[in-house]
């Protein structure tokens, strides 16, 4: 049996990409081990998820500022080092899959990777440009230059390199990471929990008038994912639109002062906070609203993301507004999706408008959206991951193989 550890810097299993991978490896048969943060004080420091042993590092992560930030990152860079050693000495992992943030992290299997383990590392997402959005830093600020030099450091250190989507693969190709080294997986939703249920189209007659019409937001809560911009557009819409409402899931360092703005702008009754729920809650709420909304705002990081959401909500037949970005634009066309102008409530107002007033196009691009997400499903994406981890070990490869090879060489 293949035996895999991972080590991630955020709770498992509350981080999906972590789960949806880990759970992969499993269903293939193989052994995961996950080292991870705790959610709360008193959480147990083992666990058994599906299939994946948990270990827990007794640390809950803490939105604070960049020094509190690298203090945390010291503290489980050096504990989470130490249990993956222990762990390794009896289990002598094939594989160690590191995932990003720190990209530093991958340093916690230097004791695996001096006794032949492979390492993979999962760059969620590219640590300079998030920084550069989230601190408000310009390229050549002394923070940004040592972590590309940490990103180079650590694509070189590891075996294998997986990041999902095309922007995140250029830029890291651009900066240090050979084409050969690095593959796409998607943050696809997992079926058995996004799927279908009983979805009743919206009927397109021309004489057809919604008697509601709401709307969701669900994941982080921080500035740059644009919540001040949605409620200013609902402030907007409200008297244009009967019974509009705006449903938000999720926490985050933002979430006082949106719910300040909310009591500001005299919305209260159109918006609507639930605080962190699981996926399948997520998932059970998106099966009653209308419309998805993404209102990002424009950055250096915004700008190549591609946010899961998109197909959380297509695999639910729900059509979604997102922010017209490389990061997204390189996975739909201009009629497949509904667009924004990043950062203009005026244009986010216009396109929710539009979407609440054309019932025909409302449908088309759920059918289109959802034939794009067809194309990247987590049935296909983790048989990417799959193939990746057997190629490495040089074991049997499924026929996805091939195709995994050759988008390894784009």
């Amino acid at each position: 049996m293949i035996k895999i550890a991972m080590v991630v810097f955020s709770h498992y299993p509350t981080d999906p990409r972590v789960r949806r991978e880990a759970e992969a490896l499993v269903e293939a048969g193989m052994s995961v081990d996950v080292i991870s943060l705790i959610r709360h004080d008193g959480e147990a420091t083992r666990a058994s998820v599906n299939g994946v042993a948990v270990h827990r590092i007794p640390l809950r992560q803490k939105r604070a500022g960049k020094l509190q930030y690298f203090i945390q990152y010291g503290y489980f860079i050096v504990a989470a080092f130490l249990k993956l050693s222990r762990l390794h000495l009896s289990r002598l992992y094939d594989i160690v899959h590191i995932h990003n943030m720190p990209d530093i992290l991958v340093s916690t299997a230097l004791l695996p990777k001096m006794t032949g383990s492979k390492i993979i590392l999962d760059l969620h997402d590219p640590m300079p440009e998030l920084y550069m959005t989230k601190y408000a830093m310009d390229a050549s600020h002394p923070v940004v230059k040592v972590l590309r030099t940490l990103e180079k450091l650590s694509i070189l250190f590891a075996d294998r390199v997986i990041t999902p989507n095309i922007a995140f693969r250029d830029l890291f190709v651009s900066r240090s990471c050979p084409p050969w080294k690095i593959h796409i997986v998607m943050n696809s939703p997992q079926e058995h929990i996004f799927h279908t249920r009983d979805i009743i189209p919206v009927d397109d007659s021309s004489s057809h008038k919604r008697d509601k019409f709401h709307l969701m937001y669900h994941g982080l809560i921080v500035e740059r994912h644009g919540l001040d911009d949605a409620i200013a557009a609902v402030s907007e819409l409200r008297d244009k639109i009967p019974n509009l409402k705006l449903h938000i899931y999720g926490d985050g360092e933002f979430l006082g002062d949106l719910k300040e703005k909310v009591y500001r702008s005299g919305v209260g009754d159109w918006v609507k906070f639930y605080g962190f729920v699981t996926l399948e809650q997520i998932a059970a709420a998106i099966s009653q609203i209308d419309l998805g909304i993404i209102p990002n705002k424009m950055g250096p990081f915004t700008n190549l993301n591609f946010p899961t959401r998109i197909f959380e909500y297509l695999s639910m037949e729900k059509p979604v507004v997102v922010p017209k970005t490389r990061g997204i634009c390189d996975y739909f066309p201009e009629d497949s999706i509904y667009f924004f102008e990043a950062g203009d409530v005026n244009s986010l107002a216009k396109v929710i408008s539009k979407a609440y007033k054309n019932p025909r196009e409302y449908n088309l691009m759920v059918k289109r959206g959802m034939d794009i997400y067809h194309q990247h499903r987590w049935g296909l994406e983790k048989q990417r991951l799959i193939n990746l981890v057997l190629n490495l070990l040089g074991t049997h490869q499924t026929p996805f193989g091939k195709e995994l090879n050759n988008e390894a060489s784009l």
